[in-house]
């Protein structure tokens, strides 16, 4: 037997245990969980990343789906702009029974972060259930609250549900990618009456589970926090690459870089950060909880920061963050480089302005022959929205029907979410919970992205009760 067919019966007889468990786990699922799997596991398997996929081809096999649940053309509306048509969407409509209750809109982002299949331990878009998760892109950023929307509108449909509230559901493209046609944008821009809403609900939600898979904290979005790109950029008159010198544009770009790494943004806090760090320092009850109660009440504990700041998402929720994401430099392999830059993405905490994080910048640089320009903005500024009530009870009881002892903690993104073109128009926009994820986030926008298979069934019933609340 040659190497190669070893190397080949050796995998299949690898992979046989693993189909095995995920057809195991299939007809274990009720009749509507399996129809809840098939759409989302089409809605994963549909590449819709920037570079190789499409949102509108998606949006074709929703669009046929909520056909033969019932929906008519006239409560299905379509978008897309010309120089752009794979990154279209679609809105649907579920009239409700009553003139006076204003709609309620369900928001969800189709589109997912471009996948480099060869970095993967699997192919990035197929489903794949092992060890109690979903393996590929887009499982947990955000196609499982995708499907649950979706699924939610179709079993209302079935059902002959007719909610008080009309139900609005909007899914869009370009929230991965700045410049990509954003959806969410375009519609609050040109078809505002469309999503006109009381509320809306988005990503940014969810919970954090103790890493075993059980929920340990549940999060509600209540704003979030400012995506800004700059350019620092070093230029030189460059030359022949057989006579260097130390004054080398690569060369200070790196140590400008390393001066970026090493600058931290004071700490702030809002009401809703406070609040979480109470609340979830108080549900996990060890050293870093104790830690998060310290920082609530006093943000200036050194001792208690050095601990929170060894959390990556607590240390960014503490900030604003800034990160060298692209670099970029020189021209022939035999010249000295006469431009070398890098972009760095900042996710700026509310209230503080992009011309100071600029400012910042530059000044940790500390080099005058260096620019540090803002090269673009995700949008307009975040609206925290209201802490409402109507919000957070419904949130609330069904959390102690699903999530027996489990606090609820309001939460601010450190991301950002189309939530912000939302808020433009006065919709306040907020992250229920539901889903959850683990504290190492899951691989979302990077390799072997994976959701929680319980939190994703667990969550398609809180959030369809959840739904039914509101529009009830």
């Amino acid at each position: 037997m040659t190497l190669r067919n070893r190397i080949v019966l050796t995998i299949a007889a690898l992979s046989v245990p693993i189909a095995a468990e995920a057809q195991v786990a299939a007809q274990s699922l009720r009749p509507d969980q399996q129809r809840f799997r098939a759409l989302y596991q089409e809605l994963v398997e549909t590449d819709t990343s920037i570079t190789t996929g499409s949102c509108a081809a998606l949006a074709d096999k929703v669009e046929t789906r909520l056909k033969a649940a019932g929906y008519l053309n006239s409560a299905i509306t379509r978008f897309a702009v010309p120089d752009h048509p794979k990154e279209g969407g679609l809105v649907v409509v579920l009239p409700g029974s009553s003139r006076t209750a204003k709609p309620m809109l369900l928001l969800g982002h189709i589109d997912v972060v471009v996948a480099k299949a060869e970095d993967w331990t699997r192919d990035p878009y197929k489903m794949v259930e092992e060890n109690g998760y979903f393996y590929g892109r887009g499982t947990s950023d955000m196609k499982a609250m995708d499907a649950i929307w979706i699924d939610t509108l179709i079993r209302f449909k079935q059902d002959g549900y007719r909610p008080k509230r009309t139900i609005k559901l909007a899914l869009t493209c370009g929230e991965e990618t700045s410049w990509a046609f954003n959806g969410a944008k375009w519609l609050a821009q040109n078809k505002p009456d469309l999503i006109a809403a009381e509320f809306a609900l988005n990503e940014g939600g969810g919970g954090r589970s103790d890493g075993k898979g059980n929920l340990v904290i549940a999060n509600i979005h209540v704003g979030e926090k400012a995506a800004v790109n700059y350019r620092i950029e070093a230029t030189n008159p460059g030359g022949h690459s057989s006579a260097p010198v130390r004054d080398n544009a690569i060369y200070e770009l790196a140590d400008a870089i390393g001066k970026v790494r090493d600058y931290e943004f004071p700490v702030q806090m809002t009401d809703t950060t406070r609040a979480y760090f109470r609340i979830a320092g108080k549900a996990r009850g060890d050293a870093m909880g104790a830690a998060m109660m310290r920082v609530a009440a006093d943000p200036t504990d050194k001792a208690a920061l050095a601990v929170v700041d060894t959390d990556k998402s607590y240390h960014s929720m503490l900030r604003t963050t800034c990160v060298a994401t692209l670099l970029d430099g020189g021209h022939a392999n035999n010249a000295l480089p006469q431009r070398a830059g890098v972009n760095v993405n900042c996710r700026i905490f509310p209230g503080v302005s992009a011309e100071s994080v600029r400012v910042a910048l530059q000044t940790a640089v500390a080099d005058p022959k260096m620019t540090v320009k803002q090269v673009d903005d995700r949008g307009p500024a975040a609206v925290p929205p209201p802490l409402d009530a109507k919000i957070v009870q419904p949130a609330e009881r069904l959390l102690a029907r699903y999530y027996p002892g489990v606090p609820l903690a309001p939460m601010m993104s450190t991301g950002a979410t189309d939530g912000i073109y939302l808020g433009a128009i006065g919709i306040p926009s907020y992250g229920p919970p539901g889903l959850y994820g683990d504290p190492d986030g899951n691989g979302a926008h990077g390799l072997n992205e994976r959701a929680i298979v319980k939190a994703v069934y667990t969550g398609r019933d809180y959030l369809y009760d959840l739904v039914k609340a509101y529009a009830g």
